[in-house]
């Protein structure tokens, strides 16, 4: 089990609920959830036939719960399929692949994605050219999403993903846009003891420092600007290449 082994197993008997496999002397159950083709068969008399019909079949199956004190062995064929195309794909996989997939989970640090029997990791700096407080600011579990791979490790069965990677860089041209001189419109994003940030556009955000926010030696940010907030403020530098973008509030009418 805690090998993911493919076994190969003969259908031994049935009931209403699934059917029986013999592993080893040791009686296991594959319930009709699942197995797969196997039509919706509401009616119990016709389900036994159905299941019935499989006595002497060989399934490929996984083992997913092993309870010695009740006796219980339960396999899977969906499982054991799952992990067969788990496999396919880790053989395949290569940095720069689109996939498609779904929100399986959600942590403070980022989102997994489950790309087909796989989970892989898009952190939370991989979401959006935006800054995120949050990752479910941008995502919810269950949500359909085509990601971007940035690396493979198969043997830590690790995948890095990223979601802004299939959208442009909004640093790429950022000095044809912005200009060392411009006054420009941006709201406050985060303030910190040495400044506040300004977002101009969506994933572009400049600091002003804060010996850039008053005329006075000694200043607290966060008594000059408040998150939220829209502000002029003037450009002092742009570097498109390390993402940086300098502004000024005191400069503004300079």
């Amino acid at each position: 089990m805690r090998q993911h082994r493919i076994l190969e197993l003969t259908i031994v008997d049935c009931n209403k609920g699934g059917v029986l496999v013999d592993y080893l002397s040791i009686q296991g159950f594959v319930p009709t959830s699942h197995m797969l083709n196997l039509p919706r068969l509401p009616d119990i008399e016709e389900r036994l036939r159905v299941l019935g019909s499989k006595i002497g079949q060989t399934l490929r199956l996984r083992i997913i719960e092993i309870d010695r004190e009740r006796g219980r062995l339960i396999l899977s064929e969906r499982a054991a399929l799952e992990d067969e195309n788990a496999l396919r794909l880790w053989s395949t996989l290569k940095p720069g692949d689109i996939l498609d997939g779904h929100v399986s989970r959600i942590a403070p640090y980022g989102v997994f994605v489950d790309v087909g029997g796989v989970e892989g990791l898009v952190h939370v700096s991989e979401l959006s050219w935006d800054r995120v407080e949050h990752p479910t600011d941008v995502v919810r579990v269950g949500d359909p999403v085509r990601v971007y791979v940035l690396g493979v490790k198969p043997n830590e069965r690790k995948i890095a993903l990223s979601l802004k990677r299939l959208s442009p860089d909004p640093w790429d041209g950022v000095e044809q846009r912005y200009r060392v001189g411009d006054t420009v419109e941006g709201t406050v994003t985060h303030i910190t003891r040495f400044g506040a940030f300004v977002r101009l556009e969506p994933g572009i955000e400049g600091l002003i420092h804060i010996s850039e926010m008053d005329d006075a030696p000694f200043v607290d940010p966060s008594k000059v600007v408040s998150k939220g907030q829209r502000v002029r403020v003037r450009v002092l530098h742009v570097d498109g290449k390390h993402r940086r973008l300098a502004l000024s509030l005191r400069q503004v009418d300079v």
